[in-house]
């Protein structure tokens, strides 16, 4: 149950920021991809950081950052760059992704360790 309730929040929240990132921004749909894996990481590593266990970890580190983050929306964003031939698009996004998201798994680790 608190899977469901974590992932209840996460996965709007993930929606709202893509959507937001796009009207505002006028960001590319990665952009919002990109910010809510990496503020995913942050809170993750900062969880694993703090040693939470039991239901904070199904509510926040299994329920919300689970929905909040996309592996395979990432997956498809990188598919669609390099099925319209932007293989530099791809490589950057999934460089991003990477390193960032690691970052800031790493950062919020750090934080709370």
């Amino acid at each position: 149950m608190l899977v469901a309730l974590g992932a209840a929040v996460g996965a709007p929240l993930r929606l709202t920021v893509a959507h937001w990132a796009r009207e505002h921004l006028g960001a590319a749909p990665p952009a919002g991809t990109l910010a809510v894996n990496v503020v995913g990481s942050l809170v993750l590593g900062a969880l694993v950081g703090d040693a939470v266990g039991g239901g904070a970890l199904a509510l926040v580190g299994t329920g919300f950052c689970g929905a909040l983050t996309t592996f395979s929306t990432l997956a498809l964003e990188l598919w669609d760059a390099l099925d319209d031939d932007r293989p530099v698009a791809a490589a950057v996004n999934l460089g991003l992704s990477l390193v960032l998201g690691i970052g800031a798994a790493a950062l919020g680790y750090a934080l709370t360790a």
